[in-house]
C-alpha cells in the first residue's frame, strides 16, 4: 500500500470526538450551573474575581511512560492551566496537583515533582500541594491533572469579545503541546516507535519531540493588559477552531507562524488532511489577541510575536486558505 493510499487519519476516528466532548461538557455544564468565563471560572469576590482552571496531561502521558521519561508533564500540567487563566486576564498566583497511579513508583513521582516546580518556576506561581491516590481498580499506569487558581481586579479582565476590525497578534508555540496527542501518537506508531531515531530538530528520539513542554504564557499577561487586548485565545484542544471563543465573527489568519517540523511528521505519516490539523493542533502558533489594529505591532514586538489576521464581519475561521 503506498502512501497516498493509506487510511486517513482523524481525531474522532482514533478514540477523542470532540463534537461528542463538547456535547458532554455542556450537559454538564447545565447540570451544575453555569459560571463566568470561557478558559477558566471566574468568581466575584468583591473588588476582585477569583479565577480557577483545571486540566491534565493527557495521553502525553502514554509517551511518557513508552520512554521512561516524565520530567516533563509536570511542566505541561501546570502549562495547560495557566494559559488559560491567562487568555481570561487572570494572574495565576497557586496550583495543586492531584496524581493517581495504579501502584507507588518512587522514580516517576520524582520526575513529575521536578517537572511541576520546573513549571511553576516558569509560571511564577506558587505549589500549594497536592494528592496522590493509589488505585488499582480505577486506574491503569497513571493520570495527572490539577487546579490552577488565579486573582484579578474586576478591570483587569479582558472584556472577552474581538470587536471587528480588530488585529489579531499570534505568539509562536513550542510545538505539539499538550493536546491532539491521541492522533499524534497514532500517527506517529503507524511508521516506526517512540523510541526510533527522530529524522528532524534537536531531538534524539521521535517520542521526545512529543514530550517537547508545552510553553507557559504568563509573561505576555502585562503587555496584553498594557495593550488594552479585547480577548484573547489559548490555541490548545480543538486546535485553531478555538478562536471562536474571541466572540462571534469571522476570524481570518493569513500570516500565522510556520508549524514546527513535528507537526509535518505528524501529518505526513498519519496521512491527515490540512483541515484535520487545524482543528487538533495548534500548528506553530499557542496563543491568541485580539485588540485595535493600532497597538497591535507594538503588542506583537513587545511578546516576540507577529500580526497573524483580523476579525471581519461574518462567522467561521479561514487560516491558510482553509475553511474550518
Amino acid at each position: 500500500m503506498s502512501d497516498d493510499d493509506e487510511e486517513e487519519l482523524t481525531y474522532a476516528a482514533t478514540g477523542v470526538d470532540i463534537a461528542e466532548s463538547e456535547a458532554a461538557t455542556a450537559a454538564l455544564v447545565g447540570a451544575v450551573g453555569e459560571s463566568e468565563g470561557d478558559y477558566a471560572g471566574l468568581l466575584d469576590i468583591g473588588d476582585r474575581y477569583l479565577g480557577l482552571a483545571t486540566d491534565g496531561v493527557g495521553t502525553k502521558l502514554l509517551v511518557a511512560e513508552a520512554l521512561g521519561d516524565y520530567s516533563t508533564v509536570g511542566i505541561d500540567c501546570i502549562a495547560m492551566n495557566a494559559n488559560d487563566l491567562v487568555a481570561a486576564g487572570v494572574r495565576p498566583v497557586a496550583f495543586v496537583d492531584y496524581l493517581a497511579v495504579d501502584e507507588p513508583d518512587e522514580r516517576f513521582a520524582e520526575q513529575i515533582g521536578a517537572g511541576l516546580a520546573d513549571g511553576a518556576e516558569r509560571a511564577d506561581i506558587e505549589l500549594i500541594g497536592g494528592e496522590t491516590a493509589v488505585m488499582p481498580e480505577v486506574v491503569s499506569g497513571l493520570d495527572l491533572a490539577g487546579t490552577c487558581a488565579g486573582l484579578a481586579a474586576k478591570e483587569a479582565i479582558f472584556p472577552g469579545s474581538a470587536e471587528v476590525g480588530d488585529a489579531l497578534v499570534g505568539v509562536p508555540s513550542s510545538g505539539i503541546h499538550s493536546n491532539g496527542l491521541t492522533l499524534a501518537r497514532s500517527a506517529v506508531t503507524r511508521r516506526g516507535e517512540y523510541t526510533d531515531p527522530c529524522p528532524f530538530g534537536d531531538y534524539d528520539r521521535l517520542g521526545d519531540a512529543l514530550l517537547e513542554p508545552t510553553r507557559i504564557y504568563t509573561d505576555l499577561l502585562d503587555p496584553m493588559r498594557a495593550h488594552g487586548v479585547n480577548a484573547a485565545a489559548h490555541v490548545t484542544g480543538g486546535g485553531w477552531t478555538n478562536l471562536d471563543r474571541l466572540g462571534d465573527a469571522r476570524y481570518v489568519v493569513d500570516d500565522p507562524f510556520d508549524p514546527q517540523p513535528v507537526f509535518d511528521f505528524v501529518q505526513e505519516a498519519g496521512n491527515v488532511s490540512d483541515e484535520e490539523m487545524h482543528r487538533t493542533f495548534n500548528m506553530g502558533t499557542g496563543f491568541v489577541a485580539a485588540l485595535d489594529p493600532a497597538d497591535a505591532e507594538s503588542l506583537a514586538t513587545a511578546v516576540d510575536g507577529r500580526v497573524i489576521g483580523r476579525v471581519d464581519e461574518g462567522q467561521g475561521i479561514s487560516i491558510r486558505g482553509l475553511e474550518l
